[in-house]
Order: structure tokens, then sequence, then C-alpha cells
């Protein structure tokens, strides 16, 4: 009898294991499906951002009507909501100091 309760107790495990082992893999297949789904939205939303940023600059004039290039500005976001185009080196030195702020305040 005391065989027969072990063995039981044993194929009972073996059973909620494998019940376990369905569902992860159930789990997985979903996460891989959202994480597919995710990156394909990342995907678009950055060819948007690339567009808009192009849209800008296109339409952007310096004070003496010529083209402002991207490649020597960027488009720079404050904290208080406000826009500028900034030369890409001063741009550089300034997310430099940035990233030694965020890394002393950890």
């Amino acid at each position: 009898v005391a065989a027969q309760k072990c063995r039981k107790r044993k194929l009972n495990a073996i059973l909620n294991l494998e019940e376990d082992v369905c569902n992860l893999q159930t789990q997985k297949e979903s996460l891989k499906r959202e994480h597919s789904q995710c990156s394909k939205s990342i995907n678009q939303i950055k060819q948007k951002l690339n567009n808009l940023y192009h849209d800008i600059f296109s339409r952007l004039r310096d004070d003496q009507g010529r083209p402002v290039s991207p490649r020597q500005y960027v488009i720079h976001c404050s904290s208080n909501g406000s826009v500028f185009i900034i030369p890409k080196h001063l741009a550089k030195s300034e997310q430099k100091q940035d990233n030694r702020k965020e890394q002393k305040q950890k």
C-alpha cells in the first residue's frame, strides 16, 4: 500500500510537471508573438520619426534662407517641451554631461 501511494504521488508529480511544461510552452509562444508585434511597432515608429525628422529639416532655413543640414544640426527637445536646432558637436557634449549626471544619480 505504501509503495502504491508512493507511485501514485510520483505519477501525479510527473503529470503536474508535464502540465507546467505545456503551459510554459504556450506562454513562450505567446511572448514570442508579442515580441514580434512590439518589434514591428518599434520599427514603424522609428520609420515615422525618421520621416518626420527629414520633413522638418527639409523645411528649415538658416538666416540667409539656405537649408539647414541634418548632418550638421540635430533637433533637441528640452524637458520643458521646448524644441531647439543645435549643432551636433554641442549635442554630443551635452549628451556626455547628461550621461555623467545619470551615472552620479545611480
